[in-house]
């Protein structure tokens, strides 16, 4: 009965605990299932890992829907830098990642970038990256979290870059840094419904109900006003309450370029109906943003609702996010305390829009649509633009500009003509080009502005002289402008509609005394390159994106090649050490011809010849073949100079020598056309020397220690007489009388002149230690070939060591 009640006191035990972990269980589950975040996963993308090798890039592109709540990303790479050790990495070398929303960010362009690399030292303060790029060290892992309170919901590229600076495009002869290699999990998570936004999607989104109104007509035709259209949004007036710090978050979107946004309120009304408080002392605060979730610390345009509206002048097209935030409810009012708990109130939002054609104060400026003209046989997205109909000189590249001017202005003072183009998607890795040329000198200024109208107070880009501009920018570059041209890239431009402003001056005089022609086009690298490199496309990561680059020559760097990174007597100098150090292949040349050791004669020569037309070729000046053959040559006829060099130190017959030089040269030749630069190949080819050296060593012993015609026994008898320590001594001997000991540690000197110098060898200092490699590895092969001792033979004097041999085993088989 004991051991039962003990087992029941056990199984109810059991049985108690197993419930209890199931109610638990149970209600933690219920509870994660309440506060659950209505969320799901729009995309998710895993890199597998990627190498960028020294000087190179990789682009990511990742697309932010309207309805996201946060964008994640898991980084992992072989970089092992810390903030104290990056600091002192130079810049050409050192590994970064830089984020830019809508286009693709490129550290090469100022010096801001690189500045702000090395002061940030966490991603905690990413938060505005509209107009702006942000660069950091890539870390050894990295994960970060952006919200749509932290970016708008369009399209974030960040790119990954190994060096950065005027010399990651330059032409290197060699390349001595170091690669890495990264993987990436990025992952975009969105909100299920449309009226719940926000990190977590908690925050609940009022859809604000348009409708179009009658058209709004200024004073006529005449005074120069035109009809004018309003679209008028409102929200629902019994939900739009709440206390006292309580934010509400309202959203419309902006379909048509839009002349002015007023946000206002009406029948603002305090709850309770007999609370005791002024509604004037109410501070109804209001945040606007485009695309992103507005906070009160960041927002685009703010203003308290309850003093005047909020005027935003040519808002972007897009969607646009507006919270109001109600502050100071209860308060003392006149010695007595407010009870004021709530404020109601009925959002208004007006968008005035202007006529089709027309633009800006007023819709009394003219706005054209300008028509994408793809060019002939070229790349992708490189194309014109013209306007429809327009005016279109020779082969539709420009246009004049005086029959398209706006004939209106407000007080004489100046007028503006827009003109609207549409960057497609894919197209964030090409050039805005705009050109203005006249006869006379301009007065006209231009403003250029992603997804709105521009204006003297809200543009992304503008020009108005040469010493005013955005030349502070660091996506806008200025080129050759003067009084009669003006000529700039805005370099990596965002996708989308694009507007770009005239403003033309003291307008009242005759426009028609001059005349200009305007040219706007989509190109894949600035200015060509400069005429110092070539334009290369390639495609990012993920495949959605075409950008340009330039690959410029050796003596020329930046992000179009413009800035000359070695001059022209520093080519000179560089030119004549990597060609003329060449000539030191003649001392080993003609050592060899002078013993004659043809063959030996032959690759010396012919590997300084073609090492000098590959230098002239690499650095420039003259190229007698293709770049491709001449580097093989170079390479594989110096490998087979070392080896050379090796085997003829040993003393075998011709036929043994003839045998191990085809091998050497098959081997040679094919790491010569695999791989040739590689650091490896060096001591790849040193082990082939040594072991066709012991090889050579080997078969001459083997020759010179046995007999044809001798039997088995009389060969072990004669081993068995030879004493160990006797013939070691006589190896040694032999060894020693072999060379000459003072040319083999000359040798052995300029060999270690050699690897020092590869050791030193940078895209900096190539040219330099490179023509050291030249003298020191020729004359290591010089001094090694003048330590051999010919053997002599006594008899007729002539130099035949096989010759030599082939007598002693003679007289050994006469003997026996």
């Amino acid at each position: 009965m004991a051991e039962n009640s003990i087992l029941c006191s056990v199984s109810s035990l059991i049985l108690s605990i197993f419930i209890l972990f199931c109610c638990l269980f149970g209600h933690c589950n219920s509870v994660e299932q309440l506060g659950g975040y209505d969320t799901f996963t729009v995309s998710s993308f895993k890199y597998p890992e990627t190498q960028i090798r020294p000087f190179d890039m990789r682009y990511i592109r990742v697309d932010l829907p309207p309805w996201f709540s946060s964008m994640s990303i898991a980084l992992k790479s072989s970089v092992n830098l810390d903030i104290k050790s990056a600091e002192k990495v130079p810049k050409s070398v050192l590994p970064m990642i830089c984020f830019r929303d809508g286009s693709l960010p490129l550290p090469d362009v100022s010096s801001t970038s690189l500045e702000v690399a090395l002061s940030n030292r966490s991603f905690d303060g990413i938060q505005v990256l509209q107009n702006m790029e942000q660069c950091y060290p890539v870390p050894r892992n990295m994960t970060m979290k952006l919200t749509n309170e932290q970016i708008s919901a369009r399209v974030l590229y960040f790119g990954l870059f190994n060096g950065v600076g005027p010399t990651r495009t330059q032409s290197k002869m060699i390349v001595r840094n170091r690669a890495y290699s990264f993987t990436a999990n990025i992952s975009v998570e969105g909100c299920t419904t449309s009226t719940m936004q926000g990190q977590y999607c908690n925050q609940t989104i009022e859809l604000l109900s348009c409708s179009r109104s009658g058209n709004s007509s200024g004073n006529g035709s005449v005074s120069g006003f035109f009809n004018q259209s309003m679209v008028l949004c409102r929200n629902n007036f019994e939900t739009s309450c709440h206390g006292d710090g309580e934010m509400k978050i309202f959203s419309l979107e902006i379909l048509r370029i839009t002349e002015s946004l007023t946000i206002s309120v009406q029948n603002l009304r305090l709850r309770p109906l007999d609370s005791i408080g002024n509604s004037s002392r109410i501070y109804l605060m209001c945040f606007a943003r485009y695309g992103a979730m507005p906070l009160a610390t960041l927002h685009d345009y703010s203003g308290d609702l309850n003093q005047s509206p909020l005027v935003i002048r040519f808002p972007k097209v897009g969607q646009w996010y507006i919270s109001i935030l109600a502050l100071h409810l209860a308060k003392e009012i006149g010695g007595a305390l407010s009870n004021v708990s709530k404020v109601c109130y009925s959002l208004e939002v007006q968008e005035l829009e202007c006529p089709l054609g027309k633009a800006g104060p007023n819709c009394s400026s003219e706005r054209y649509m300008l028509q994408t003209v793809l060019r002939k046989y070229s790349t992708p997205f490189e194309s014109y633009y013209l306007p429809d109909g327009g005016d279109v000189i020779s082969d539709a590249l420009n246009f004049h500009l005086e029959p398209l001017l706006s004939n209106y202005s407000v007080g004489g003072l100046d007028t503006w003509t827009y003109f609207l183009l549409d960057v497609p998607r894919g197209a964030a890795g090409g050039n805005l080009h705009v050109r203005l040329m006249s006869d006379r000198k301009m007065n006209y200024e231009i403003y250029a502005r992603n997804g709105g109208l521009p204006s003297l107070i809200n543009w992304d880009y503008y020009y108005v002289n040469k010493t005013s501009s955005s030349g502070d920018s660091v996506f806008f570059v200025l080129y050759n402008s003067s009084d009669e041209k003006v000529d700039f890239y805005i370099l990596y431009v965002k996708e989308g509609i694009w507007n770009i402003a005239l403003r033309h001056l003291n307008s009242t005089g005759d426009i028609s005394d001059g005349q200009t022609t305007m040219s706007i086009s989509l190109e894949r690298c600035p200015k060509r390159c400069s005429y110092h490199g070539a334009c290369k496309s390639a495609l990012d990561t993920s495949g959605l994106t075409l950008y340009s680059f330039c690959a410029c020559d050796r003596n020329h760097g930046g992000f179009d090649c413009s800035i000359e990174i070695v001059s022209h007597q520093g080519h000179i100098r560089q030119s004549i050490a990597l060609i003329a150090s060449n000539a030191a292949a003649v001392f080993p040349a003609f050592w060899a011809l002078r013993q004659k050791a043809f063959a030996e004669w032959v690759v010396y020569t012919v590997s300084g010849i073609s090492s000098g037309l590959y230098h002239a070729c690499d650095v420039g000046t003259w190229c007698v073949l293709s770049f491709g053959v001449l580097q093989f040559m170079d390479f594989w006829l110096s490998f087979m100079a070392v080896v050379s060099t090796f085997i003829y130190l040993t003393t075998i017959d011709e036929v043994f020598k003839r045998a191990i030089h085809t091998a050497v040269a098959i081997l040679t030749a094919l790491m010569a056309i695999t791989k040739a630069t590689r650091s490896s190949n060096i001591i790849l080819v040193m082990g082939i020397g040594a072991f066709g050296l012991l090889l050579g060593w080997l078969i001459e012993f083997s020759t010179k220690y046995r007999s044809l015609s001798c039997s088995m026994g009389l060969c072990l008898n004669r081993l068995e007489r030879w004493p160990s320590r006797e013939w070691l001594q006589n190896l040694v001997n032999t060894v020693m009388k072999r060379f000459r000991w003072g040319f083999v540690l000359a040798g052995f000197i300029a060999l270690a002149m050699a690897a020092i110098s590869w050791n030193l060898e940078s895209s900096q200092s190539y040219w330099i230690w490179h023509s050291v490699w030249h003298v020191a590895i020729y004359s290591s092969s010089f001094f090694f070939l003048c330590s051999k001792v010919i053997t002599i033979n006594s008899g007729n004097r002539t130099p035949t060591d096989a010759n030599y041999q082939l007598t002693q085993q003679d007289s050994l088989s006469q003997g026996a």
